[in-house]
């Protein structure tokens, strides 16, 4: 009889099964995603609904997926869907799902010396900064917004190079102060500009142009790609940013100190139906 009372106040005091089973769950994603303090409100919610503690990388998304794919990730959340679809059909990634989107913006120096203001389209943009010499601070670090800003010159016709065009290698709040310190013109997430508004002098000088639109998606990591990657836990932190609780999250996240909402929820919708914000 004190043998059963003695192991089952012993299993009292041990953790619930599940809870102990629970490695935390690696979060590769990019540095808008944590300027813009979206993650300072998902991660919590997360952690409280399941159990789970968060460890997140934020990186460029070129440098998020390459972590995700060497196995060194569980879950991904990106915003280069040319780049994701890839590591998907390359069964790196796994089950891409659309979380939200916002847009890019070109922000730039008041006086404008490339006289962009008023154009509607981002590659006109970006041809008249390069003939005028214009400076242009480059994230250059195969972010999202690095391989955007490359489809933009091509389409623009135009191999960016000499004293005006600025790698900074960082990532976007670090590239808006440089933008901002040398009155340059640069391309950002429009959360992360918000984000940074009292800091960055730089009006936004072009937007609404269709391919600056800018979508999110998470990404499972493929368990193959290494013996340490958490599948139970990137599966429940995928599942849960296409959840009602996380999308409403989404949904007026930013209103409250910028007036607007930082990103539009979309899970569940279609790539090709989405609009654009003006």
């Amino acid at each position: 009889m004190l043998w059963a009372l003695l192991t089952a106040l012993f299993l009292a005091i041990l953790p619930e099964p599940a809870a102990a089973q629970r490695s935390p769950v690696i979060l590769s994603t990019t540095t808008s995603t944590q300027d813009s303090g979206l993650l300072e409100v998902l991660v919590p919610l997360f952690e409280q609904k399941t159990g789970y503690t968060v460890k997140t990388i934020a990186v460029g998304t070129g440098q998020a997926l390459a972590l995700a794919a060497r196995g060194e990730a569980d879950v991904v959340l990106a915003h280069a869907p040319a780049l994701e679809k890839k590591y998907v059909a390359d069964g790196k990634m796994l089950d891409r799902r659309l979380v939200m989107y916002n847009d890019f913006v070109i922000i730039g120096p008041a006086h404008d010396p490339a006289r962009i203001r008023g154009m509607t389209k981002a590659a006109d943009a970006m041809k008249a900064i390069a003939m005028t010499g214009s400076r242009f601070v480059s994230r250059g670090d195969n972010s999202g917004t690095h391989v955007l800003e490359k489809a933009l010159w091509k389409l623009a016709g135009v191999e960016p190079q000499g004293a005006w065009y600025i790698e900074a290698g960082l990532g976007m709040g670090a590239t808006l102060g440089i933008a901002d310190d040398r009155k340059a013109y640069t391309l950002t997430d429009r959360a992360t500009f918000l984000a940074f508004q009292k800091r960055v002098r730089l009006p936004i000088l072009l937007a609404g142009d269709k391919p600056l639109l800018n979508i999110y998606s998470v990404m499972q990591v493929n368990p193959s790609n290494g013996p340490k990657v958490n599948r139970a836990g990137g599966a429940a932190f995928a599942d849960f940013l296409v959840s009602a609780d996380a999308q409403r999250v989404i949904r007026t996240f930013g209103v409250d100190k910028y007036g607007e909402p930082l990103f539009v929820p979309v899970a569940g919708a279609k790539e090709e139906d989405l609009g654009r914000k003006e």
